[in-house]
């Protein structure tokens, strides 16, 4: 189809895109809206990476944006992390319960208890005034996987019994207040962990990404009008919705059991058993955790944000097409999860490994369920973890400490259209490896070499070869 050339001027393109009639919603200016959304999400992202000081945010992408209607729904997610999206409205709930968000205010959080994952990913959530009421027109929020938030262990992914002992624990609070950063607040987070100067640029590249989603929602906002954001907001909710609700329908009622296993928790040798009862009954699913093992004593714990978010992955993944990931796609969805078991913990369970590890295998226990109902459609397992390495130390060349976090990416399932792929992240990751050039120039370690590890046999190999040939030094 031939496109038609236009001339690019603003009020050509406020007209083109604002709705002739607030009454009647057209599938375009609803597919309009939604990109409009999603872009926000996206660049708000890119502000973020680039702005950011560590490697495991600028070259991991290792975040999450989103924005959020006037009552904290989701309207759009970037192309981020699932783990992240699918929790993060959690933790934007509980700081809208806590404080009443200003013009220009901040609050961020990290605590697992109150929508966070682990300590290391840190929220920040900012209101959008746009109609000049006191009232916001949107919420924008960021997550972002901080290299190092204290604890014993450099990283702060040890193997702890007690959240206590992960790091500094945040519940919501208001670090900046009209547009000016609390100093002492600033100070008091950064005393508290291992590489203060990275970690104050990582916050202050959060809260210039919630700065760039807010002028770009005030644009969207001042271009389609106040009514007509409200009502293509709902609608867009209602569409996710009906499409969720279409492909359960789709789905043969019944009820689908599966489980699984962790080794253990990093503390003892007894297993960690994940069991799900996925219930359909017409156009809605009823997800139950019920006979998953208690929350553990190590940090194999999950909490009901991170549970929730891979419930949330898991069904979305079953439409076949493109769809806005928004509140929509939680409604037909009811998820039990029993308070104090491994995938519900409480306090004081540690939960380093929850978010990494555990919602890996809670998501593969759901697709194990799902290949029951949908033989066919659910690819085979994946590796089933995000295999994260991380160490710390003192650097004597820059004297400075460091701290260095990554997850290496393990392989995809094969699946009815297509063979399985080696090297990828999958599920609940969606990061990048650190390129070995950026690693070698941030951290005083050298690698010897990075590659894919072909037949590869348990024990086939000498003490300093792989198990296609021996190690080659690079020079």
């Amino acid at each position: 189809m031939q496109r038609r050339r236009t001339v690019n001027s603003p009020n050509r393109t406020a007209a083109r895109t604002r709705p002739a009639a607030v009454n009647s919603i057209s599938p375009i200016d609803l597919e309009l809206f939604r990109h409009s959304l999603l872009s926000v999400a996206e660049e708000m992202g890119v502000v973020l990476r680039k702005t950011s000081f560590s490697s495991n945010i600028k070259e991991r992408r290792d975040y999450s944006c989103a924005v959020y209607d006037h009552q904290g729904q989701t309207l759009a997610m970037g192309d981020h992390m699932p783990v992240h999206l699918g929790a993060m409205p959690m933790a934007v709930s509980h700081a809208l319960a806590d404080f009443r968000l200003a013009p220009g205010d901040v609050v961020i959080l990290n605590d697992p208890f109150r929508g966070g994952t682990h300590l290391p990913d840190i929220t920040a959530v900012r209101a959008v005034f746009c109609s000049h009421t006191k009232k916001p027109d949107f919420y924008v929020a960021n997550r972002a996987h901080h290299a190092d938030i204290g604890g014993m262990t450099p990283g702060s992914m040890g193997l702890a019994r007690e959240i206590y002992q992960e790091g500094l624990r945040i519940p919501p609070i208001r670090i900046v207040r009209g547009g000016v950063t609390d100093p002492h607040l600033l100070r008091f987070i950064t005393a508290n962990v291992r590489t203060p100067d990275e970690r104050r640029g990582d916050l202050l590249a959060q809260f210039m990404s919630l700065e760039r989603g807010h002028r770009r929602l005030a644009e969207i906002h001042q271009r389609w009008g106040a009514t007509a954001v409200e009502r293509l907001g709902t609608a867009l909710l209602d569409y996710s919705e009906r499409r969720m609700r279409a492909v359960i329908s789709s789905i043969p009622s019944g009820v689908y059991r599966f489980e699984d296993w962790i080794d253990d928790d990093g503390i003892g040798a007894t297993p960690l058993r994940i069991a799900v009862s996925i219930t359909i009954r017409g156009s809605s699913a009823r997800i139950d955790f019920r006979g998953s093992s208690p929350q553990a004593a190590g940090p194999m714990n999950a909490n009901l944000a991170i549970t929730t978010a891979a419930v949330a992955y898991a069904f979305r993944c079953l439409i076949p097409d493109d769809v806005p990931f928004t509140a929509g796609i939680f409604r037909p969805l009811e998820i039990v999860a029993p308070a104090g078991s491994v995938v519900n913990a409480g306090l004081p369970a540690a939960m380093a490994a929850g978010n990494v590890e555990t919602s890996q295998r809670i998501t593969d226990v759901l697709l194990g369920a799902l290949a029951q109902a949908l033989p066919g459609r659910i690819p085979a397992a994946s590796s089933g973890t995000m295999t994260n390495v991380t160490f710390g130390g003192f650097d004597p060349a820059r004297s400075r400490p460091f701290a260095y976090y990554e997850t290496v990416a393990g392989g995809m399932g094969a699946s009815s259209l297509a063979p399985g792929i080696s090297g990828v992240h999958t599920h609940m990751t969606n990061s990048w490896n650190t390129p070995v050039e950026a690693f070698e120039r941030l951290y005083p370690v050298r690698l010897r070499a990075y590659r894919l590890r072909r037949g590869f046999r348990c024990g086939a190999c000498r003490p300093g070869e792989w198990p296609d040939g021996p190690w080659r030094q690079r020079a």
